[in-house]
Parts: structure tokens; sequence; C-alpha cells
């Protein structure tokens, strides 16, 4: 059990898998899977140490495989994914032509879709034909939130496997043990996070997103008055911005370095007419991507929102919670006296809804209006989310 000693709170998820990737098992292993679950429960995690597990020839080989396919340079292993808003036609046509290639050196060849959920349905169809005919040595292991985001015809194919929610303790525990995180803070950052374990680690490392957190909610709680809710959106747009900014910003450079070299360009040369296109095509992938980033740490507010009001109901309903934003909790005790729980209801209604825009591709500053007047105006909120 040890290679799997860092996938948190999926004992069930895990013990299937083990027994499928065992190499003395005696009936080969499905063709295609779909690992599904919330957001932060380990989807991917779980589904790269799957490949590992299926790749190696031994046991005693899945460490070493494992890192290679956690660099992304194994043979015999292949990865669609995106930084963009949806998986398009031509990178799955791309990945389902290498699924014929006999496996180079393991036992099987892995392709591993991480947000199969982003796959439009002409996408979706390019897959559906190659898990219709697999070849004998290729296994697809599928990633997204739930089953109801594919086709179900792709559904159809795969064998599902659903991932639960890790409890906090377990992710305190495993950023204690495994990465040296003082206890208390491993402790706030799980929380905070409401078991994300990506976003719990960059909470417990990084101090500029914890404080980036922290404002937000901060932001929030003194919206009083219509403009205060104007200047509360504005606001967040921009802590979304600098943080999308902070994930990218080191990845486009080491991206258009990496182009550069493979073009034969030394870094800061100059580039010559021919080439212009292919890296103006980087750019434009970058682009797309920090909207992606923008919009997902739109959504990450959202549900630090959420969590917020969340708490202010169950105080209003006096029904002595564990808070998740705990350091918060004189102004949320003084926000519930102040409000009835039909109103903090609706707030965290509010905050649903927003997200539902903000997935439908709505400005994320329209968004955000619109959530922050309902503090203020119901009337206007509902006028403004239907301006959105």
């Amino acid at each position: 059990m040890e290679f799997w000693t860092e996938i948190v709170g999926q004992p069930e998820a895990v013990r299937t898998l083990q027994h499928a990737a065992d190499p003395a098992a005696s009936a080969p292993p499905a063709h295609a899977w779909l690992i599904t679950g919330p957001p932060g429960s380990g989807r991917s995690n779980l589904a790269f140490r799957f490949a590992a597990a299926l790749i190696a020839r031994s046991e005693a080989e899945r460490d070493a495989v494992f890192e290679q396919v956690r660099a992304r340079t194994h043979p015999d292993l292949g990865v669609l994914t995106t930084q963009k808003l949806l998986i398009d036609i031509r990178a799955a046509r791309e990945i389902v032509t290498t699924a014929h290639y006999a496996p180079a050196e393991g036992r099987f060849r892995v392709i591993v879709i991480e947000d199969a959920d982003r796959m439009p349905e002409r996408t979706s169809n390019v897959l559906l034909k190659a898990l219709e005919e697999p070849p004998e040595r290729t296994i697809w292991v599928l990633c997204a939130p739930s089953e109801a985001d594919l086709l179900p015809t792709i559904r159809s194919r795969t064998r599902s496997l659903r991932l639960v929610t890790p409890s906090p303790e377990d992710i305190a525990r495993l950023l204690h043990e495994r990465d040296g995180i003082d206890a208390e803070a491993a402790e706030r950052a799980a929380r905070l996070a409401q078991s994300h374990i990506g976003m719990a680690r960059r909470l417990a490392s990084d101090p500029e997103s914890l404080a980036r957190r922290e404002r937000s909610i901060a932001v929030a709680l003194s919206v009083e008055t219509l403009g205060d809710a104007m200047r509360a959106a504005a606001s967040l747009v921009k802590v979304a911005e600098a943080d999308a900014a902070a994930l990218t910003e080191q990845l486009d450079a080491r991206e258009r370095e990496e182009a550069l070299r493979s073009l034969g360009l030394a870094p800061g040369a100059a580039i010559p007419p021919q080439m212009r296109a292919q890296v103006r095509a980087l750019e434009e992938d970058q682009k797309r991507r920090a909207t992606r980033s923008l919009r997902d740490g739109i959504d990450r507010i959202l549900t630090d929102l959420l969590s917020l009001y969340r708490d202010v109901l169950l105080v209003s309903l006096e029904a002595d919670p564990e808070l998740v934003n705990r350091e918060q909790r004189p102004r949320i005790e003084d926000l519930a006296e102040r409000w009835s729980p039909e109103r903090a209801l609706a707030m965290v209604t509010a905050v649903e809804s927003a997200r539902q825009r903000l997935a439908r591709g709505i400005t994320p500053g329209l968004v955000l209006e619109a959530l922050f007047a309902a503090i203020v105006s119901p009337q206007l909120a509902e006028s403004l989310g239907a301006a959105a």
C-alpha cells in the first residue's frame, strides 16, 4: 500500500485500482476507466498513480515508473488536458492516433484525459470511436467531476469509479507528514480549502495565496451599500487576476524559453519571420490559458464566499457549527445577528447562481456585481443577473 499512500481518503478506490493493476491478476483490467469526484478529491493524482501501476512490469518498478509518469516523460503515457476552456478536436484526434502505438517499455500504454468534462460533443465523438474499438494493450483513464459531465455513450464504455470528498483531518495529516507543514497551519489550510487537496497545499505553502483568500473574505464582509458592492466586485476581480498571474507567469516564461530552444534560438534572440507563426500560436494558447485561469480563480473566490455565507446561515440558525472561516467568527456572528436565516440562505443561493453564470461564460465582473448587489438589494441583483 505504500505506493498509494499519497492518495487521501479513498481506500475503496485504491483497493479497486490496486487489484486491477496487479501484474499477477487473473484477468486483464478494463480498457477504459472513468474516475469522478468533486474538485480537490484527487482525481488526477489517482489517475497518474494508476497509470504508473499499469505500465510497470512489476511492483518493484512502480516508484521509478511513477517518477517518469509524474514528469509526463514516460514513453507509454499519453496525456490529454487543456489550459483552455475546452479541449479542441485537433488535440483529441492526435491523442487517439497515439492510442494505437504498442507499449515501448511497459505492460500497457495508458492515456489519461484529465479534463474529460471539458470536451464538447464533437470532440467526445472522436474519443467514442477509439473506445468502441480499443487496442489490445491500451488503457484509457478519464477524469471528470461527475458521470453526468460526459456523453452517455462514453460512460457506457468505461468502468466508473467514484471518489468521495476527503476529510480535512486526512488532508491536514498528509500536509504535515509528507510536506513537513506545521500541524496547526496544515489544519487551517485543509479547513479553509474545504477539503480541496491542491488548494490546501497551496494555502499551507504560499503566504500570498492565504493572504488573497483572507482579503476576499474581508471584502465580502465589508459590503453594506451599493457603492460597497460595486467596489467589492472590482476588488475581487483584481484579486483573481493577481492569483491567475502568479500561477501562469512562470509557466508562460518557461514555455516560451523551451519553444525558442526547440526552434534553435537563444533566449532573447530575434525571431526570424518564418518562425513567428509558431511563436504567435504559443502566445495565443497562453492568452486562452490566462482566461481560463482567471475564471477558475473567480470560481475559487465564489467557493470561498459560499463557505462564508454558509457559516453565517448556520450561526443564524444557532446550529453551533464548526465554522470553515473560524478566524472570522466575531464578524460572522455580528452578521448573523443582523440577518435573518432567510437572508443568509438567499446569499448562499446567490453564490450558487453566480457560479452557474460564470460557467456559462458571463463576464466575471458582472457576475460579482450581481452577487454583491444581492446583499444590498435582491431586486437590483435580479436585474443585474438578467442583464448578465
